[in-house]
């Protein structure tokens, strides 16, 4: 199978890197040298990926209201967000008189830390994962939800109401729609029986768990959609945000590379949310195959893991962009209505229902 061929490739290159080093190296500064090479390919990564995100929200929003967008610097205007990037370093830190230092400076770091650990634990193709825990989502969901910790430091630390507002908005909404995001995803756990990312990827192999798992399987998707969306404060969800209402909401006060650090965290927040639901309900980097349709899943082989991945991640990231750009802002009751009277009774009910079909054994 062709996959097979791609998928051998990603491992001799890594087993080649493996046991370079420990030939060349002691093993104490072999593991060193592999953790900093990948901790290198993260940061580039990272970065890379904010700023192309950066520049598809502009062209996507520019779409959406029969606009141009960025069309200046470079070919399409796509270095513009790198010019916008290399403005913001050279910005001027301002330093605020009655902030608290300490924590004022901590903040950001901790938004980019907790997005990095989460990333982590993502597979981009079979084996090219930093770390394949048995607790895989459970792990994402743990460090994902110390972002929230970064947000209340900022606004709290600030020392600035409109900075305090958002801070409180956005603490009070990441909580709440974590249930939901976490109960969606404990949906498609008790389908497939792991909470393993590369377990879950292979039990997708002849069918992929949004259809395998019927109904409760595409409510529990679009339960993920609307909940991921808002905790990651994103439109129409962005009342952390609401410039109308709080300027800039929790980072107000932020300014040069600090304030680059939440704003290119919050794009990292949405491709990681996009990975986790393609990875859990959409295959992750597993091709469409169709159980008896040998000839047709060949074919399909022969495109790579890697861009499954990529495609699958890139429609949930247009659908979530395509939802800031179409619905108006919500108000503060409205947002938290929506999650403890009817996403949240609606998940409870979601689960009972997967459960009952994975008892009674009518899943694909």
């Amino acid at each position: 199978m062709a996959s097979n061929i791609y998928d051998t490739f990603v491992a001799s290159v890594t087993q080649w890197i493996h046991n370079g080093l420990y030939h060349l190296l002691p093993p104490f500064w072999a593991l060193l040298v592999e953790l900093t090479i990948i901790g290198l390919v993260f940061l580039l990564f990272y970065a890379l990926v904010g700023l192309f995100l950066v520049y598809a929200e502009r062209k996507v929003c520019a779409f959406m209201q029969n606009r141009v967008g960025p069309n200046r610097v470079g070919f399409y205007g796509i270095f513009q967000t790198i010019a916008d990037f290399i403005k913001l370093l050279m910005k001027e830190l301002v330093v605020i008189k009655n902030s608290d230092k300490l924590l004022f400076t901590l903040a950001p770091f901790i938004v980019i830390i907790a997005s990095f650990m989460a990333i982590a634990a993502i597979p981009f193709a079979k084996g090219l994962h930093a770390i394949d825990f048995d607790i895989g989502i459970l792990y994402v969901i743990a460090v994902s939800s110390l972002g929230v910790v970064g947000v209340l430091l900022a606004g709290w630390s600030s020392n600035n109401k409109y900075s305090l507002i958002g801070a409180m908005r956005s603490g009070a909404q990441i909580i709440s729609y974590e249930l939901s995001v976490g109960m969606s995803l404990l949906t498609i756990i008790i389908l497939a029986g792991t909470m393993q990312f590369s377990e879950l990827v292979q039990g997708q192999e002849y069918g992929w768990f949004i259809f395998k798992g019927h109904i409760p399987a595409i409510i529990a998707f679009l339960v993920f959609l609307v909940a991921s969306t808002a905790e990651t404060n994103r439109g129409p969800f962005d009342l952390a945000e609401a410039e109308s209402e709080l300027t800039a909401g929790f980072h107000t006060e932020y300014s040069g590379i600090k304030f680059a650090f939440f704003f290119l965290a919050e794009y990292m927040n949405m491709f990681i949310v996009a990975s986790i639901g393609a990875t859990v309900f959409l295959g992750g980097w597993m091709p469409f195959h169709v159980w008896g349709w040998s000839g047709f899943n060949q074919v399909m082989d022969y495109i790579p893991p890697s861009i499954w991945y990529i495609g699958k991640t890139g429609f949930i990231i247009f659908l979530m962009m395509w939802f800031k750009w179409t619905f108006p802002r919500l108000r503060i009751d409205q947002l938290l209505n929506l999650e403890w009277k009817y996403l949240l009774p609606i998940n409870l009910f979601n689960i009972l229902l997967m459960a009952f079909i994975v008892l009674m054994g009518w899943h694909f």
